[in-house]
């Protein structure tokens, strides 16, 4: 049975946000696994040492890596001297629209006019090897957006990002990194990099000093949409990652714009996609701001009716049940995502519990967690 170990008096908001770092530093621990454990323990310090606990109970056998004190302020040291800053969730900098997605980053790091994060946002994204057309528009719609006092978001990869950072410089532009805050990606932006961290906002989920791979590029696009009411998309093909974050902003409850385009062109095959499902079809910015007008409905409303309550599972419960639980639920996860409110239906058991077994399968490495809300084995598993 799982131990809830003496909590640790907390004396600083310096120790909570060190212990905050070493949770979300640690191995296996993701933003969902985050707050579950500080739904279960009230504070990390006490979710840290319940750590290697959940792992094995979850299967694994070798130790489980703990992010160290020392590891944590090593990390929060060099970005200090970088010139940027750690907001946790908890901190008034962190932008509150983030805050209301489902499982929003624990932490971010982020440099330059942090003040300028209160601001609404509205994101733009598209096709790295965009059209001078599309960079035009793009930049012509961050521009126009910027009068009206939003910041432009976007991702700093070449083309349509570029162009939408440009037109905002002046009015207001946020940069959402793939890796650590300190890695310019693409390396030719790095005058724009540095434009931004002087004139804009940096900001990434990433730790310090993060090389980013082809898997933090879909957490960089929820990160987008997370901080924008809504989400422009000028050029993108069919596999285009502009339709993640299109997706996302779906799930987010933002508004998804698209800007049509020739059928003969494949750079436009995606935002027509988008418009046929549904997506606002923008000439004009007006077009825009119009769809910005609508009433704006969180996601983390359904996040917190949907949250189990740990307090409310006995440890009878935990004896009857848990371990049943675990060989069933385990019989039901593939390596094919499955969405966890599915696999509640299938395993019979109640909400807290399959989320305390996909906790416990998270810590041991076995499950990846994907967007919307589904869950897989781990393929080396």
């Amino acid at each position: 049975m799982i131990s809830l170990p003496k909590k640790i008096p907390v004396n600083s908001s310096d120790q909570t946000l060190i212990s905050w770092l070493r949770l979300s530093r640690s191995e296996n621990v993701g933003p969902v696994s985050f707050r579950q454990l500080l739904s279960l323990y009230s504070s990390a310090e006490t979710a840290l040492e319940a750590l290697p606990e959940w792992a094995q109970r979850g299967g694994r056998r070798q130790a489980l890596h703990i992010c160290s004190i020392s590891e944590a302020e090593r990390e929060l040291e060099a970005l200090t001297k970088f010139g940027g800053q750690l907001l946790s969730l908890t901190d008034s900098a962190y932008p509150d629209i983030l805050k209301n997605i489902h499982d929003p980053p624990p932490l971010v790091s982020v440099k330059g006019q942090i003040a300028s994060l209160s601001k609404q946002g509205v994101g733009i994204v598209g096709a790295r090897n965009a059209s001078l057309n599309g960079k035009k528009l793009a930049q012509s719609y961050a521009r126009e957006l910027g009068k009206q006092g939003y910041n432009v978001v976007s991702g700093m990869a070449r083309g349509i990002d570029t162009a939408a950072h440009e037109g905002s410089m002046l009015s207001g532009t946020i940069a959402v990194l793939a890796g650590g805050i300190d890695h310019i990606y693409p390396p030719e932006n790095k005058n724009l990099y540095d434009e931004i961290s002087d004139k804009g906002v940096l900001i990434a989920e990433a730790p310090f000093g993060t090389i980013p791979q082809a898997s933090s590029f879909p957490r960089r696009n929820r990160l987008i949409s997370g901080l924008s009411l809504g989400v422009v998309i000028v050029e993108a093909a069919m596999k285009s990652g502009s339709l993640i974050t299109a997706r996302f902003a779906l799930e987010q409850g933002r508004e998804v714009f698209a800007i049509p385009g020739s059928p003969l062109d494949p750079r436009c095959h995606g935002t027509n996609h988008l418009i046929r499902q549904g997506a606002a079809l923008v000439q004009f910015t007006q077009d825009i701001l119009q769809g910005l007008e609508k009433p704006f409905h969180p996601s983390y409303r359904e996040q917190k009716e949907n949250s189990p309550s740990f307090n409310e599972i006995t440890s009878q419960e935990f004896n009857q049940t848990l371990h049943q639980a675990r060989q069933v639920i385990l019989e039901n996860l593939s390596f094919t995502p499955i969405q966890v409110d599915e696999l509640i239906r299938g395993c019979h058991f109640s909400h807290a519990i399959v989320t305390m077994v996909l906790l416990e399968l998270e810590l041991a490495g076995r499950l990846n967690r994907h967007a919307g809300h589904q869950v897989s084995l781990r393929g080396d598993t």
